[in-house]
């Protein structure tokens, strides 16, 4: 074999090799690198979120009883009863009023004690709490509508692509870091 011919071989060879590259390379650069957006609908849902509501409530209280039967109250109503009664009649039907107004005033003075025991209260603030549930929404997707090659199609998609959505060399929208994921066309 001749020199000239081995290198035109060689040249032949060369230029079918750069060949066959550049034209694979315009075969996957051919197809679209963009989908281009044609709308974005977010979507929301509505969070509850919880939190305590505490004000000062002024509280009535009845004051501890300190003499739980009354006595004081009835020992003092037998006695005005009873020198009342005394002041009635004479003999025995003084003794009898004198009886008589001892056992009527101790029975008022024990209702007329138990009556302001009843009334003896006093007020201190508490601190009331309660629940409430303050509602907001938050934006958990997109409804992403498209179009590629000539034909729309939707998504669903975590954020807002924006304009357009990248297309992979195998035609599928790339959504993420992972893989791509299917579309729907419409």
């Amino acid at each position: 074999m001749n020199k000239s011919m081995l290198i035109g071989t060689v040249l032949g060879a060369v230029a079918v090799t750069a060949g066959g590259a550049f034209a694979t390379y315009s075969l996957v650069k051919s197809g679209p690198e963009y989908a281009d957006v044609l709308g974005v609908q977010p979507i929301k849902e509505q969070v509850k979120t919880p939190r305590e509501v505490c004000k000062e409530v002024a509280v009535t209280r009845q004051a501890p009883v300190k003499d739980q039967h009354q006595i004081l109250g009835s020992v003092l109503g037998a006695v005005a009863g009873g020198l009342l009664g005394n002041q009635v009649g004479g003999g025995k039907g003084k003794t009898l009023a004198t009886v008589a107004g001892a056992a009527g005033g101790g029975y008022a003075g024990n209702r007329v004690q138990a009556g302001m025991q009843d009334r003896d209260t006093y007020t201190t603030n508490q601190t009331r709490c309660n629940t409430v549930n303050d509602i907001s929404d938050k934006v958990v997707g997109y409804d992403v509508k498209y179009q590629l090659d000539g034909k729309v199609g939707q998504v669903r998609m975590d954020r807002d692509p924006g304009n357009q959505i990248p297309v992979n060399k195998q035609g599928q929208l790339v959504l993420g870091q992972d893989a791509p994921q299917q579309q729907t066309n419409q």
